[in-house]
């Protein structure tokens, strides 16, 4: 009897977990149209059950974070910001490349790339901008293995740059 009562309490649970979509919503966040990729690249690749996303900046019209150096134009906020705002972008290329993030399984590995100073050591806490996003739409399965390096420049000086791997379902 107290078994079923635990399976009685838990299944309104499984029922009401959100999509990611859903979530997204929640969080009054509308995914742009994918960029096309600068060079000649493809902003994914998918080779079985993993999704290679290339290189991403942020996408659309640059707001005043998304573009500058950490360590001198800009603050470790503006910095998580401007991540956050490139997983929005990543995001939208997901979703083109497997339809319905529902289909995704997990955020596999994630590399965060901080335009910054030489003596500028807080790049986690910048890329954590695009991390707690990732866990935010996704929960568990947006928690992720990563890296958050400084550079010393990046292309168009862009504030961040991230690439990941994620694992899909099967369609």
């Amino acid at each position: 009897m107290k078994s079923l009562l635990i399976l009685f309490l838990l299944v309104p649970i499984c029922l009401w977990a959100q999509s990611p979509e859903d979530k997204l919503a929640e969080l009054g966040i509308e995914l742009p149209e994918m960029s096309v990729p600068m060079a000649n690249y493809a902003k994914y690749v998918q080779t079985g059950n993993l999704i290679f996303l290339a290189g991403h900046g942020s996408c659309g019209t640059p707001t005043e974070v998304d573009r500058g150096k950490l360590g001198s134009d800009l603050t470790v906020e503006q910095g998580y910001e401007a991540a956050r705002n490139v997983g929005i972008c990543m995001l939208s290329t997901l979703k083109h490349a497997v339809g319905d993030l529902s289909r995704v399984s997990q955020i596999v590995k994630v590399e965060g790339m901080v335009n910054s100073t030489g003596d500028f050591t807080q790049q986690p806490a910048v890329v954590n901008g695009f991390s707690d996003l990732m866990v935010e739409v996704f929960g568990e399965k947006g928690k992720h293995a990563r890296q958050a390096v400084g550079m010393a420049s990046l292309p168009s000086g862009i504030t961040v740059e991230v690439s990941m791997v994620v694992e899909v379902s099967e369609e």
